[in-house]
């Protein structure tokens, strides 16, 4: 499918800022359905540091990253259809609210796809942008060329200020690697619970970014 591969590169040459790349999903429930994910990762249009940070500015600019999505996928999936392709947009949310896990994990395929790491905040780290980026995945069903996995953490080693930032204390402060479960670096549990207190007066889970905007990555 190289011509597919082509056409798709084609795209992500006219949206230059976005990180893109192929993981291979066989740590997935969907591996038997699908060959590999399309990732990328849409940056956000403002840096904002601990400084900088609001709220519903941090909202605003998440619903950018969300639209522009949108509008990259209404380009891609049209290829894929032409080349008859099967293919699966999965959600981003976790469909669970006991056990927190989405369907498709969106950054171990970034990981996979070589786009970046995961920080001590338990979020996708990139060297051009941090954290400051919003993830899309499509599913397709037919091979295409993979990246290299990213297998351990680029963070500074004694850096600690994105579990410094927290202001619940969710975060443990250890140093991922590929084989790193979730609990080890958060208690996602409380730090879903403290942001689940928002939706009466946000009608949505509150944003919480002190442990992205604080990092100094990509700034």
């Amino acid at each position: 499918m190289i011509n597919l591969y082509n056409d798709i590169l084609e795209i992500f040459k006219k949206n230059s800022d976005i990180l893109f790349g192929i993981s291979n999903i066989d740590f997935s429930e969907y591996k038997s359905d699908y060959k590999c994910a399309l990732i990328f990762a849409v940056p956000h249009t403002e840096s904002l540091s601990i400084s900088s940070y609001k709220e519903d500015k941090l909202e605003n600019l998440i619903l950018e990253t969300r639209d522009r999505i949108n509008l990259l996928l209404e380009e891609i999936t049209p290829l894929l259809r032409k080349y008859k392709i099967q293919y699966y947009i999965p959600p981003i949310a976790q469909s669970n609210e006991e056990t927190l896990i989405a369907p498709f994990s969106f950054k171990f395929a970034s990981v996979n796809a070589g786009l970046g790491w995961i920080g001590k905040n338990g979020v996708l780290i990139t060297e051009k942008y941090g954290p400051r980026v919003r993830l899309s995945t499509i599913l397709i069903n037919c091979y295409l060329p993979v990246g290299s996995p990213i297998t351990k953490s680029k963070c500074p080693r004694e850096c600690n200020i994105c579990v410094n930032a927290c202001p619940y204390k969710a975060l443990n402060g250890y140093e991922w690697n590929i084989g790193t479960k979730r609990e080890e670096l958060i208690n996602y549990k409380l730090c879903n619970e403290k942001r689940s207190l928002y939706i009466k007066t946000h009608h949505r889970k509150h944003s919480c970014g002190l442990c992205m905007v604080s990092c100094p990555i990509g700034i």
